[in-house]
């Protein structure tokens, strides 16, 4: 069951809205009372899939108007396409969101002295090619979204240092993860990552590597050129490699039981 998406809102009064002097409407339907614009909002939400669904995509906004957030009842909201830079705590009043689509903007690309960036916990599948111009970028998190492939931008991100991709939907990591010569943390935990590159073991200044919880069943002969990992891993921001959690039918367990020096013994080609 659908209805027709209305348009019945401009970007101008979007954005404007939050400014405006608020006016409770009286409760109805069982409906908490709510703010009048709230209330605009409202009138728009449709049923669609069987979920209380707004969307407010491709409006231009360049931040969530705070009233959205008196609309509990909402399930689905679609944010995309607009000019957000980030969401706002606010959020967490939503308590009955089941789906937020989300975008990241081409226009953060254009922070090229943003040092760290955390766009964890939400629902991101890729990433703008213009975020390849964040040569300062040191550490970028980007765990707990739905991205299947490490996004081509952040081959690019030269500096590097510390990358977190856990709890995607990785099955691959790209030759190009070499490029990345500065790294020192790779976290991809929580995949379904089935074999590693190569290319991986030549980021010589690895400290840690978490590839724990994925379906790898062998690992590269060259895993011991890494020779920074220093020692097999189990507490999860341990230095150190984190690879156990896994299926492994080459190294057998009694290898893995060694420790890390046992491993790369039996790695290094005789």
């Amino acid at each position: 069951m659908g209805g027709k998406q209305s348009h019945g809102f401009s970007s101008k009064e979007l954005n404007e809205g939050s400014g405006r002097q608020r006016s409770k409407s009286s409760s109805r339907d069982g409906q908490p009372s709510l703010s009048s614009a709230a209330e605009r909002f409202r009138k728009h939400t449709t049923v669609h899939f069987g979920y209380n669904t707004l969307s407010l995509a491709m409006r231009a906004l360049v931040e969530t108007p705070s009233e959205l957030w008196e609309l509990r009842e909402v399930q689905k909201l679609n944010l995309s396409m607009n000019c957000l830079s980030s969401l706002p705590p606010a959020l967490g009043a939503l308590d009955n969101l089941v789906i937020l689509n989300f975008e990241v903007p081409e226009e953060l690309g254009r922070c090229t002295r943003l040092e760290v960036l955390s766009l964890a916990n939400n629902q991101i599948t890729g990433l703008p090619n213009s975020l390849g111009a964040m040569h300062n970028l040191t550490k970028l998190n980007l765990s707990h979204n739905r991205i299947v492939h490490i996004p081509t931008c952040v081959y690019s991100m030269k500096g590097l240092v510390f990358l977190q991709l856990a709890c995607n939907r990785l099955e691959t990591i790209a030759d190009q993860i070499q490029d990345l010569v500065n790294l020192k943390i790779l976290i991809v935990e929580g995949n379904s990552i089935h074999s590693l590159p190569k290319t991986l073991c030549f980021l010589e200044s690895l400290e840690l590597l978490n590839v724990d919880f994925n379906d790898l069943q062998n690992v590269p002969v060259e895993l011991y050129l890494l020779s920074r990992l220093g020692r097999l891993a189990c507490h999860p921001m341990d230095k150190g490699l984190h690879i156990i959690h896994n299926p492994l039918l080459k190294p057998i367990k009694e290898v893995l039981q060694g420790g890390l020096s046992a491993l790369y013994t039996y790695l290094k080609p005789t």
